[in-house]
């Protein structure tokens, strides 16, 4: 994939001192031929429900595996400097592991609305809306049973897989029926592309987001304090002690929060400062750099133990940074790995946290004869 021409001059620079040992995904050794796409029986639910896994291959061996149960995301194997597979994203092995209430959203699609809304509220066209207070105070990643938690209707594709839901008007408190499709295309670049699409019937709040926990050493195997990033963002949206932006676009300058250079995720992330302590490290809104809606990059993690590299291209004008600061190892993923305190991060492209109740913020209203569309692009490379 081209590099999108809106990224900042500073960091194509810094861009380009890092990627010069780049290099594309070593090919197994016995590569496929072709894309493949797998359907096949992963469940059923309590309440019947079919739950479908998908299995996305592509000719240089890296695999995708999606459920239709909240569009999960349950594994990405792809290899490092030597060639080696592995998962490098967080999840579990059996549906009723996906069933029960403790899985903090791994590599769920969240809706109707990614991220919080302060106070579980909003006022639309002169109308008050309640939502579920499910985090403190304040609603988050779509209430009780958002979009994570709701059997999707699946269909493969050509080099991919498309999830559909019909969320009812009222459902979780939005107003409106809203039509959403999500697709993931898995692509011989190494490219997994997620395409988000929804109209609605009614005006309502909508902000879709991809929640998976990326470890590139390896899902379960250690901390990701050594992953060094890369955001191209100049600002963030500080937030209160209940998480809720303040309505402050913030200069990153001279804050732990500036990774517009090269930084490992641990380098500042203990340090004493207001909003690191209020998200108990990471769990911050970044304003990326750009801002037209063009597809550019919003970020880049390599992981120096295995080379392997992430980066993020996004239309959207945010990305949450997620350190996996509330997991605590209660959770025992794939290969009975127990997932400790900080061993994922998400970088969940998005609209701001709270817009609808933030005028000066991107629109997060869709109007009936709209549509929402936006896509977010993994891409998948090793340096040496």
């Amino acid at each position: 994939m081209q590099a999108p021409l809106c990224i900042t001059r500073a960091f194509c620079v810094a861009l380009l001192l890092m990627t010069a040992a780049c290099e594309p995904v070593p090919s197994p050794q016995q590569t496929q031929t072709a894309m493949t796409v797998v359907k096949e029986s992963f469940g059923t639910t309590s309440n019947g429900e079919a739950v479908d896994l998908y299995t996305l291959t592509n000719a240089n061996g890296i695999e995708v595996q999606a459920i239709n149960l909240g569009a999960i995301i349950t594994a990405l194997r792809t290899p490092d400097k030597n060639g080696q597979f592995d998962d490098i994203a967080l999840g579990f092995e059996t549906l009723d592991e996906y069933l029960t209430s403790n899985r903090p959203y791994l590599g769920a699609i969240v809706g109707r609305y990614g991220n919080r809304i302060g106070k579980a509220m909003f006022e639309l066209d002169g109308e008050t809306y309640s939502l579920a207070a499910n985090n403190g105070p304040n609603h988050l990643h779509g209430g009780v049973k958002g979009f994570d938690k709701v059997v999707w209707q699946g269909e493969a594709t050509e080099n991919g897989v498309a999830f559909t839901y019909v969320s009812a008007d009222g459902e979780e408190g939005y107003p409106g029926t809203l039509m959403a499709r999500v697709t993931y295309t898995l692509t011989d670049q190494n490219e997994l592309i997620v395409d988000y699409h929804a109209t609605t019937d009614k005006a309502t709040p909508v902000n879709l987001t991809q929640h998976s926990y990326f470890n590139l050493a390896g899902a379960g195997t250690s901390d990701i304090l050594g992953h060094e990033v890369t955001l191209n963002a100049s600002r963030f949206t500080p937030v209160d002690a209940t998480m809720i932006p303040t309505g402050e676009l913030r200069d990153v300058t001279g804050t732990p929060f500036d990774f517009r250079q090269l930084m490992t995720i641990g380098a500042r992330i203990g340090q004493d400062e207001e909003q690191l302590n209020f998200g108990g490290g990471y769990d911050h809104n970044y304003v990326l750099d750009g801002g037209d809606d063009a597809l550019a990059l919003a970020a880049r993690v390599h992981e120096p133990t295995t080379g392997r590299v992430l980066e993020v291209y996004t239309t959207e004008p945010g990305v949450q940074f997620y350190t996996g600061n509330f997991l605590d190892g209660s959770i025992t993923g794939k290969q009975g790995r127990a997932y400790e305190y900080r061993y994922g991060f998400c970088l969940e492209t998005q609209h701001f946290p709270d817009s609808p109740n933030k005028p000066d913020f991107p629109t997060t209203i869709l109007r009936p004869g709209e549509t929402y569309e936006t896509r977010t692009v993994f891409t998948f490379s090793v340096q040496r």
